[in-house]
């Protein structure tokens, strides 16, 4: 039940972003391609300048499940990091360890990646790290704990059971997928980010 709950709201704010959060929620949105609601239908008035960047600002925060307090910091940081303050931010943000989890296909969704992490299954340089949104360097290796590699969900995964779901692999991670390991080879590039984010429209978010 609470499964079918979880999907059915992450299916509700897909809609409400125009955004496919997850699998289940992307054959929501081909059945229903509107927004949620009885007037989800219905031609809405043009959004304001604020309500756009707001909604971009949403549409990357859910697609990384993170919450505020972590966005804002994120983008501070990378304000404060030389190059563009919009791509510095997606990158900082690919970097967390749960989106490499996700990219790397151990896991479905962002949020089973998260799970895997909080629940000590997975480990950076031989260390278990249960923090999601620990930044993995350059040259570090992710890789699922041994006792945790029989699970059902992993051997899943080991066996390529999430690529039809998930973006190809990006050229940034090294994966060894049927071993479950991948490696950070360099810091992501934007346009190899499998996000869907206007950058600039957050940067004058928190700019505003």
């Amino acid at each position: 039940m609470a499964n079918n709950t979880r999907a059915r709201r992450q299916a509700r704010l897909s809609r409400s972003l125009g955004i496919a959060l997850t699998p289940k929620a992307a054959k929501y949105m081909e059945r229903r391609p509107y927004g949620p609601g009885e007037h989800g239908r219905a031609r809405k008035k043009q959004d304001s300048d604020y309500a756009v960047r707001l909604r971009e600002k949403q549409r990357l925060r859910a697609q990384y499940g993170i919450r505020e307090a972590q966005m804002t910091r994120a983008f501070e940081e990378a304000r404060r990091t030389k190059g563009l303050t919009g791509e510095n931010l997606i990158e900082l943000l690919e970097m967390r360890l749960d989106a490499l989890v996700l990219r790397a296909g151990f896991a479905r969704t962002i949020a089973q990646a998260r799970q895997l992490v909080v629940h000590r299954h997975i480990m950076v340089d031989g260390i278990r790290v249960d923090r999601p949104s620990f930044r993995v360097g350059e040259g570090q290796l992710v890789h699922v704990h041994t006792r945790s590699e029989t699970m059902v969900p992993l051997q899943v995964a080991a066996a390529g059971g999430h690529r039809d779901v998930l973006p190809a692999v990006p050229a940034y991670l090294d994966v060894k997928l049927e071993a479950l390991q991948a490696r950070l080879v360099r810091r992501p590039k934007r346009s190899e980010i499998p996000v869907t984010c206007e950058e600039q429209l957050v940067v004058e978010f928190y700019a505003r």
